[in-house]
């Protein structure tokens, strides 16, 4: 029976030993709340890192532990200190989380940490490989497992992978100072999903994939050899029924029910029952932007002076890294503001900054939530920041005003809180000033909206949600529009290859016989290709035709000499048994002094682009240029054009990396149909792999054998993945027997 596999850096529970003994207790909150639906009954396994290192761990406790975690259906992997320096403190906080969060300043770029991560990757891999099946499913998450997709890939190539980034996904420009970046893009293309919180980083990372790895990106698929990799936003919620019904029953506790840190509180807002209280809660992370908030705050209390003893600023700031020297730093700057704010504004009966620095049990983050008039969230960066979710969830009456970071990825989804810039002082005081005298109806109004997203959409959603569009990428995988050549499927087509008595084969070059090459005139035929042709081309009773966009002049150059049948410039000129071309259709050119003038401009003002001139068609080519911005051009170049050739009897093609003007009446369908019809053939195949191919895969008859080169739609029957697998098909068409 098929079983998920969940994989993240830690264990979604704790252990604890204590007289000897081992005992796991479940956590609470985040990644484990969230994967409840996902990893519950027997058909589920979670593998992490259990808290523990070797050193730590008793070696008689070893099965105790392993007992202890599969009561809760967790498996765990084992790491040394020296392990947990390098991939956790070391690579994956020192490195990846500085730089995905743009303080690259932070980043440290450590050789040894990087081989850490490397191996302890491979750890987490292994311990896949070793409790998974092909038909199992799994789910890896975050930062600290990267690679992991593409190393389980490796071995299990049929296996269904998803992979969510929980943090942000940072621009290409940021994303390339990394020294390993492909490596890390190649690990997380193990995925057949890969999912990010918001639209922003998933835009970055197709970005970064097309720029740096050079795959061809269609919508938010990526194609890669045999397999099409989706990549979609979807934006964690929380627990939301958890949150709302703890602050209802939080409202009807009586006096002696009251937690001693509500009593403190409600003793403060009966003193100047006006006042009202800023909720700050915040991992301490310099991400946060927890310094920048107390300056600010300073700021709004000069700018707006009449709110001194009327407000108060609740900041919690739970431990985080506290072995990590900027995180050190960072505690001792905030607690130096801190002591300064309030030693310089304080009054007799009013502090205005009251500063926690711990974690805080659940009962007491719903004192905070439901007490507070206004939430301040104003992270500098954060992948999506639930602590403002559950701020809105636990508002039972709607009132409540959310001030939050637009660099935040839950701002996405919360237009209705306060959005504001962090590095704005400015606007922030104005907004904190709006915030204190917003009426209770806007209030409600704005909540209401809200809470109804999140109620909806709430954390299990999410999970259900990513779940869901891995299985259905497999399925679509497994039902794509045309069907792979297999092995079985090509000794049948060899089968009628042999016996049949007139064959005709057409074989488009760039993309099909030849990778394509940054610049085209190097993308010359090899001696592997040379002695192919030349076997099936010396075969009793089969008519072998290049057929291809190229130039004549090309072509003569590359392979007259060998006597091939040649149709080209997508089926102007063609030339039979080595004889000199002769035009297979009547074209005109006197179009092009008008379109080359159009065409000029756009290599101007796009680095990188060049014009090909062939006899009848100009092409202009952008794959030396930037990815997205060549992409941005074409779009453009294509619009002037179609506005430009309207009644001209002309047609764009749009090609990989290319856009090619020629006459309406040229293409590759008409050029193989008049072969075609010149003989009685009763095998005919066909392969290519661009749009240009796509009228030979249509005009050819109903029981030709046409093949596409990748996998874009197409009207071919069949497909293969790579020029590797067209190389394959012409050694058996040379081998015929």
């Amino acid at each position: 029976m098929a079983k998920t596999i969940i994989i993240s850096n830690r264990l979604p529970v704790q252990l604890q030993i204590s007289n000897g003994t081992i005992s796991a207790i479940p956590s609470v909150g985040g990644l484990a709340t969230g994967m409840k639906s996902v990893h519950s009954g027997g058909d589920s396994l979670w593998i992490g890192w259990s808290g523990l290192t070797d050193e730590e761990t008793p070696e008689e406790l070893e099965s105790q532990i392993d007992n202890a975690l599969a009561e809760h259906g967790s498996s765990k992997v084992k790491l040394t200190q020296k392990e947990v320096d390098g991939f956790y403190y070391g690579f994956s906080n020192r490195t990846v989380w500085p730089l995905f969060h743009y303080f690259l300043e932070y980043s440290e770029f450590e050789w040894e940490s990087w081989e850490i991560y490397k191996s302890v990757n491979q750890k987490f891999a292994d311990a896949i490989l070793d409790n998974t099946n092909n038909d199992d499913v799994i789910w890896v998450h975050d930062y600290q497992l990267m690679l992991v997709p593409q190393m389980v890939r490796e071995k299990r190539p049929n296996v269904s992978i998803g992979f969510f980034l929980h943090i942000p996904f940072p621009s290409f420009e940021i994303f390339r100072t990394l020294p390993w970046r492909k490596e890390i893009l190649s690990g997380l293309l193990g995925s057949d999903l890969i999912g990010f919180h918001t639209y922003d980083y998933e835009r970055h990372f197709l970005s970064s994939v097309r720029r740096l790895l050079g795959l061809e990106v269609s919508f938010n698929d990526i194609y890669l050899d045999d397999r099409v990799i989706k990549v979609d936003s979807f934006p964690m919620g929380i627990d939301y029924k958890k949150f709302n019904e703890a602050a209802m029953e939080h409202a009807q506790r009586d006096e002696s029910q009251k937690s001693e840190l509500q009593k403190r509180l409600d003793t403060h807002k009966e003193s100047t029952p006006d006042a009202k209280f800023f909720l700050s809660i915040d991992r301490l992370d310099y991400t946060k932007g927890i310094a920048k908030r107390l300056n600010a705050f300073e700021y709004f209390l000069n700018k707006y002076p009449q709110y001194k003893e009327k407000v108060r600023l609740i900041i919690l700031a739970v431990p985080s890294r506290s072995n990590v020297p900027q995180y050190q730093l960072l505690k001792k700057e905030i607690d130096e503001l801190v002591g300064r704010i309030n030693g310089e504004l304080s009054t007799v009966s009013w502090t205005p900054i009251w500063y926690f620095y711990r974690s805080m049990p659940f009962d007491n983050l719903i004192d905070l939530y439901t007490t507070c008039d206004i939430a301040w969230l104003t992270p500098i960066r954060d992948g999506m920041n639930l602590v403002a979710k559950e701020y809105i969830a636990t508002r039972t009456d709607k009132t409540g005003v959310l001030i939050l970071s637009e660099m935040a990825g839950s701002a996405n989804e919360m237009n209705e809180s306060l959005l504001i810039n962090p590095n704005n002082f400015e606007q922030i005081a104005d907004t904190l000033d709006r915030a204190i005298n917003m009426p209770q109806e806007e209030q409600q109004q704005r909540n209401s909206v809200l809470q109804k997203r999140l109620e909806r959409y709430n954390v299990e959603k999410w999970a259900n949600d990513f779940m869901n569009s891995l299985l259905n990428q497999k399925e679509k995988d497994r039902t794509y529009i045309s069907r792979r050549l297999s092995v079985d499927l090509m000794n049948t087509v060899m089968k009628k290859y042999v016996s049949s008595k007139k064959r005709l084969v057409f074989l488009d070059y760039d993309g099909t016989l030849a990778d394509f090459h940054k610049d085209p005139q190097m993308a010359k035929p090899d001696e592997q290709l040379y002695k192919l042709l030349d076997e099936i081309a010396a075969q009793e009773n089969t008519d072998m035709y290049l057929i291809s966009g190229r130039d004549k002049e090309t072509f003569t150059k590359w392979f007259m000499h060998k006597g091939y049948n040649m149709i080209v410039e997508h089926g102007v000129w063609i030339s039979q048994n080595g004889e000199d071309f002769r035009m297979l259709e009547k074209v005109k050119k006197d179009w092009m002094e008008k379109i080359h003038p159009v065409l000029d401009s756009f290599v101007d003002r796009t680095p990188g682009s060049f014009i090909e001139e062939k006899n009848y068609s100009l092409a202009w080519h952008y794959r030396k240029t930037d990815p997205d911005f060549g992409q941005k051009r074409a779009v453009e170049l294509n619009t002037v054009l179609t506005s430009l050739i309207a009644n001209d009897d002309l047609s764009v093609l749009n090609g990989n990396k290319v856009m090619e003007i020629k006459s309406s009446n040229v293409n590759k369908g008409r050029a193989s149909m008049r072969v075609f019809s010149e003989h009685d053939y009763d095998f005919v195949f066909a392969i290519g792999d661009d749009w240009t191919d796509e009228f030979m895969f249509q005009e050819l008859p109903e029981d030709a054998i046409t093949v596409k080169v990748g996998r874009q739609k197409t009207h071919a029957k069949y497909f293969v993945d790579n020029t590797k697998n067209v190389r394959d098909i012409l050694g058996r068409f040379a081998d015929m027997h």
